[in-house]
């Protein structure tokens, strides 16, 4: 038997903002996110057959022996997204011991979800690419919370370039870095609590859904396809979408040609369309978007995340939003494993 110790291993996930594309990824489309500077860590070391750990923010531990089959009664709750990484996993999931921290808002909208499930996966071994991880932990999700999410969070999360956002196609899971311009701040401001499982999210994507049975995938869709869609509201639906997808590929278009002024004009083009045509933003919301708006130095805002609370972002010049009134996040690259030490 040998008396070595295993070294403590660290598994780190940034969060990430979505700069535009929202509730596009699940219809194939574009999104535009990108990883933040703020993590969530597994600090581990083997143990064969179990997961057990505790978390620096919930009071209750994790201690689930392998292989992990029932998810969705499993308790504590924050154990469903670690312990539904392992199902997927089966037979390859490593068991592990330790602790989980992260300075990511919890229920904010900065995917607080998806990199403990990214950070889990490499903590048990997960030894695909990004994108192999991205879809499993993608598939995790929808067993922890119910939640029928596209595949944006956690490949961004998994493939993230440093100092860049990321422009996914969320059909053929190309992602292509866009660098951002120099002189340029991203704000988030955190406006209310809100959780997907239990929201209209899933009535979203049921909406699509019908929208596509009538004109096709709605990635490919053109707005002149609108009028074979009798239910206005699926119309509106489908209408947001299609515009997003565009949106989406005006704003990288900005960004490269250096053109700030027209890149915040599509982030408020977005946010009312998000707001009136998809129905996901709020009083709340709307008000705190119209402020920042109105401040000098800012270029671009909306709303961002899966909607119905959650947090705004703002295109900003450098310092016009003083750190009371939200956090400055840096893009940094995707989810590693680094020693403890």
């Amino acid at each position: 038997m040998s008396d070595v110790t295993p070294a403590t291993l660290v598994a780190r996930a940034p969060g990430r903002v979505n700069l535009i594309g929202d509730h596009t990824d699940y219809t194939g489309g574009l999104v535009l996110p990108m990883a933040i500077d703020r993590w969530t860590e597994i600090h581990f070391t083997p143990r064969p057959g179990w997961i057990d750990l505790r978390s620096d923010d919930e009071p209750d531990p994790v201690s689930v022996a392998l292989p992990v089959h029932d998810v969705r009664r499993l308790e504590p709750r924050w154990g469903r997204y670690v312990a539904a990484v392992a199902a997927e996993m089966g037979a390859d999931a490593m068991g592990i011991a330790g602790s989980v921290s992260t300075d990511i808002p919890i229920g904010a909208g900065w995917s607080s979800s998806a990199a403990l499930e990214i950070a889990a996966a490499l903590a048990f071994g997960h030894p695909g690419s990004p994108l192999e991880v991205a879809q499993l932990c993608r598939r995790a999700e929808f067993a922890a919370s119910g939640v029928p999410c596209g595949i944006m969070d956690q490949l961004v999360i998994a493939a993230a370039v440093d100092a860049h956002a990321l422009m996914i196609d969320c059909t053929s899971y190309e992602a292509a870095p866009v660098a951002l311009p120099v002189g340029v701040d991203i704000v988030i401001r955190f406006v209310a609590h809100r959780t997907l499982e239990g929201s209209e999210y899933g009535d979203r994507v049921a909406e699509c859904n019908r929208a596509q049975a009538v004109v096709g995938s709605l990635a490919t869709a053109q707005l002149a396809d609108l009028r074979r869609i009798d239910d206005p509201l699926v119309r509106r639906r489908a209408r947001h979408v299609i515009s997003e997808n565009q949106r989406v590929r005006d704003f990288a278009a900005a960004l490269a040609a250096d053109d700030i002024a027209a890149a915040g004009r599509l982030m408020l083009e977005s946010h009312r369309s998000l707001a009136e045509d998809f129905g996901t933003s709020t009083p709340v919301m709307d008000a705190a978007v119209a402020e920042m708006a109105a401040r000098p130095g800012v270029w671009g805002v909306r709303m961002t995340g899966g909607g119905f609370g959650g947090c705004i972002v703002a295109l900003a010049e450098s310092g016009a939003v003083g750190a009371a009134d939200g956090w400055v996040v840096r893009p940094v690259g995707g989810a590693r494993v680094v020693n403890a030490d």
